[in-house]
């Protein structure tokens, strides 16, 4: 049993922020149940590095996080949509969502009209900038998210600030905020009934920011980019070695001493410009110039496992296929493989969770769905006949 197992979850979002908050919650055993346009779908479908796969509506934007899933077909511009999405919300306990704010209500399918289908109903709206304020009724992607919430600000270095972080963080922190919202609120049900949880992107990125947040708000200090180098300590950043970069982050005094001694620079311990932190992140540039003369002398791999070793953290920088094919991560099962996967004509590989429950990586049995792959079962259940469902697809109902 997964601790989700039993919850019913109607997956009404697009892309990347709402369907990854729904994968989160298909891995812990929630039935998710996507409800997409007729003959398209996720704009997900057709986003990804393999067209062949797009023009298939199998893209590789939508098969990394909708395995698990069920999909049916729904158009809420028709009355008999509405009605059925009622019948569906019925049976639900949760609903997700991530259209502009006033769109759902627009449809006649939001909050104030399914709280009294379902009194018990968590009705979760995820959008940029959330459901009031002045920019609420903006159009919001990750990067104009990465953009307004300081994070490009603070990314990069002086020479190349502002620079788009290379993940679409505030989607995904979007995503897991909102997973997270939607399982305390399922918790804590049988004492409150029904809620609405109202995400908004750019607070959910802020929200992580912690001290580069504080450091402003308290502490008067405007945050700056710093390239790879870490503003609280040092030496804490990137250095160059013989083969490439190498992490390292001696951040405590005795690391700072362990790594001096190793490198044979006792020298360092005591020059007036590294003898305490402080002064050590105000030369931090002249410290990292002394101390790659050492790690320009033998490869990054050596480094890693020697510093370590010896209780100084560091790490390689490695490439996205590298980190995947290492024993970390193949052999603790966050990989999934599905075989000869229906629409695409192919095995694939795609990413569980970052967790494990009782040492078992929570996993899905069944690959991504085709478009409208459930219809037939999941309307059938609801009391449809296959007469009522063949009508529904004439009319473009579904």
């Amino acid at each position: 049993m997964s601790p989700l197992t039993g919850v019913r979850v109607l997956d009404l979002t697009n892309v990347l922020a709402g369907p990854f908050c729904c994968h989160q919650l298909a891995h812990l055993g929630a039935e998710v149940i996507k409800v997409e346009v007729p003959g398209r779908g996720d704009l997900a479908r057709q986003l990804g590095a393999d067209a062949e796969l797009n023009q298939k509506l199998m893209g590789v934007s939508f098969l990394a996080q909708n395995a698990g899933k069920q999909s049916v077909t729904l158009n809420l511009k028709s009355e008999k949509g509405v009605a059925l999405l009622k019948q569906l919300v019925r049976t639900a306990d949760v609903l997700v969502e991530n259209f502009r704010p006033g769109v759902m209500d627009r449809l006649g399918v939001g909050w104030q009209v399914l709280k009294d289908v379902n009194p018990q109903l968590i009705y979760c709206a995820i959008s940029g900038f959330g459901q009031d304020g002045p920019w609420r009724d903006l159009p919001a992607y990750d990067q104009i998210v990465q953009g307004v919430s300081g994070v490009m600000s603070i990314t990069g270095d002086a020479d190349t600030a502002p620079y788009r972080v290379g993940t679409p963080i505030s989607d995904t922190i979007g995503g897991l905020t909102a997973a997270f919202a939607i399982t305390a609120a399922l918790q804590g049900r049988d004492r409150t009934g029904g809620s609405f949880i109202d995400v908004s992107m750019l607070e959910a990125t802020l929200s992580t920011m912690g001290w580069v947040l504080s450091n402003w708000l308290i502490a008067g200090q405007r945050p700056s980019p710093n390239g790879n180098e870490n503003s609280t300590s040092a030496p804490s950043g990137t250095f160059a070695t013989a083969d490439g970069p190498l992490n390292v982050a001696a951040n405590k005094q005795e690391q700072w001493e362990i790594l001096c001694r190793f490198l044979e620079r006792e020298d360092l311990l005591q020059h007036p410009d590294y003898v305490t932190r402080e002064a050590r992140k105000i030369n931090r540039s002249a410290l990292k110039s002394e101390l790659e003369k050492s790690f320009k002398t033998r490869p990054a791999s050596y480094w890693s496992d020697a510093l370590n070793h010896r209780g100084v953290p560091a790490g390689m920088v490695l490439e996205v296929p590298d980190i995947l094919a290492h024993p970390q991560i193949s052999d603790r099962g966050m990989l999934a493989s599905f075989t000869a996967v229906p629409g695409t004509g192919r095995d694939i590989q795609v990413a569980r969770t970052g967790l494990k429950l009782n040492g078992v990586p929570p996993a899905v049995a069944d690959p991504p769905p085709r478009l409208g792959e459930h219809n037939e079962k999941v309307y059938g259940a609801l009391g449809l006949s296959l007469a009522d469902i063949e009508s529904l697809k004439k009319e473009q109902v579904i």
